[in-house]
């Protein structure tokens, strides 16, 4: 497969997941569309590096080209991450790879972190009934969309920069 035929979820997201820089340009992706240059600036990356890691994400299905324009007589594509479009999904296995990748993501931005209010940590094992499961579960996954539709680009004025994960799944009994 080559690098401009996307494979949503599968082993190509895996990969394309594999490398820390990627899941920081996810998150970027997440709140507006950038070029490869615009992420170079921001990550502190080469532009070749960010066009790298743009064409993995591409191939896995992460990703979308959001436009094009014409910039310095040249061509810029805009990439964009969409949480609530479908992008295919993982096997049980895959995800067991992906969430580690995530708590890495997740140190990264704790060093970052700046404690000045109110933070939210959540964590627990609960049992509760299917149905009451299935009811939290579709609530946090609009808020997390909500939250993304009012993400704005990187430095915008009047902004908070953020770091919200979320990890919800259901458990084997032992």
């Amino acid at each position: 497969m080559s690098l401009g035929d996307a494979e949503p979820g599968g082993k190509a997201a895996l990969r394309a997941l594999a490398h820390p820089v990627r899941l920081q340009i996810m998150a970027l992706l997440t709140s507006a569309p950038m070029t490869a240059a615009e992420i170079a600036r921001e990550l502190g990356l080469t532009h070749a590096n960010a066009s790298y890691h743009l064409r993995n994400l591409l191939a896995g299905g992460l990703i979308v080209v959001a436009g094009e324009e014409k910039i310095r007589g040249g061509v810029a594509k805009r990439y964009r991450y969409d949480v609530r479009s479908d992008r295919g999904t993982f096997t049980p296995d895959e995800k067991r790879v992906l969430f580690p990748a995530a708590a890495n993501e997740l140190i990264r931005r704790a060093a970052e972190g700046h404690w000045p209010g109110i933070g939210l940590l959540g964590d627990g094992e609960f049992w509760v009934e299917p149905a009451k499961w299935e009811e939290i579960r579709d609530r946090i996954r609009a808020a997390l969309g909500d939250l993304h539709e009012a993400a704005r680009p990187p430095h915008t004025p009047g902004t908070t920069r953020t770091s919200t994960t979320v990890a919800m799944f259901e458990m084997r009994t032992r």
